[in-house]
């Protein structure tokens, strides 16, 4: 019988970044990522890195080259903000890429992974992405990947975000997009490594999204998501009850809900086919 892969989670949230989140009462994204990775993984060995830290290092006596995958979160960060969090995180994907471990990651990790490997990202000119992404469409290239392998070539999913990817790098393939981004999903090939990676977040259900939605309230209303907070803090009600009771047809209805974000065989289809098609092979 063969070993259990060895998984590195990369949280890409400051600690700053990480306290708001508690302080909203959503999981790390970190944690939510690992819990992912075991649902998809059963068995899995999964390590939890902070690489935005200060100081940071791999657990004692593992080298990157021993990991069989190396999955990254989403963060609060702005990947074209020079500052030392940022920095030292394009560093650390340009060693993964060039220890050749297959990478996965949502939403910073789209952005990073194409910064590290050349290319660029700017604030979306049409401002946030929040909510649920409708009408991803897959390229035809996206179509031919297998990181979609048995998945819609249209589909909705859960997102945050203010930047985009404008440049990709050399290697480069957008997989997937739709009328407000025109880059919803990455393969990158840098250095013999391979990272694929959504713009959208395969690792939220309802109930994270309700709380992104709650720590980011006032920034919400600001942008004219809501017309108050109120308004703000009863979309958050809606997707809780949701959660719970998930035969609220009418929660569903009124907010266009389906299987492509609640079903969580559909949500992380991605995620199986990257462990199950380019993980597990390296064994």
């Amino acid at each position: 019988m063969r070993d259990s892969p060895h998984l590195l989670v990369l949280d890409g949230y400051s600690k700053a970044g990480r306290d708001d989140l508690a302080a909203g009462g959503a999981t790390t994204a970190g944690e939510l990522y690992r819990r992912m990775l075991q649902r998809c993984c059963p068995g899995a060995v999964i390590d939890v890195l902070h690489p935005a830290d200060p100081g940071v290092s791999l657990p004692k006596g593992v080298a990157i080259e021993q990991y069989h995958g190396i999955a990254w979160t989403g963060s609060s960060l702005t990947i074209y903000h020079d500052n030392e969090e940022v920095r030292q995180q394009i560093e650390f994907a340009r060693q993964v890429f060039k220890a050749r471990v297959p990478s996965f990651g949502s939403c910073w990790a789209t952005q990073l992974a194409v910064v590290a490997a050349g290319g660029h990202c700017h604030a979306h000119p049409r401002g946030r992405e929040m909510g649920i992404a409708r009408k991803i469409s897959l390229t035809p290239e996206g179509m031919a990947h297998p990181m979609y392998r048995g998945k819609k070539r249209v589909f909705d999913a859960f997102i945050s975000h203010d930047d985009e990817v404008t440049h990709l790098p050399h290697g480069g393939l957008v997989l997937a997009g739709n009328d407000f981004t025109r880059v919803q999903a990455v393969s990158i090939t840098f250095q013999g490594g391979d990272f694929w990676s959504p713009q959208y977040h395969p690792e939220y259900d309802l109930h994270e999204l309700a709380r992104l939605c709650y720590c980011r309230k006032q920034k919400l209303v600001d942008k004219g998501f809501f017309t108050d907070l109120n308004a703000a803090q009863n979309y958050v009600d809606q997707l809780e009850t949701l959660y719970q009771d998930p035969t609220r047809k009418d929660i569903a209805w009124l907010l266009g809900i389906d299987d492509d974000v609640v079903n969580p065989d559909i949500r992380q289809a991605e995620v199986r086919n990257w462990i199950e098609l380019s993980v597990l092979p390296g064994m």
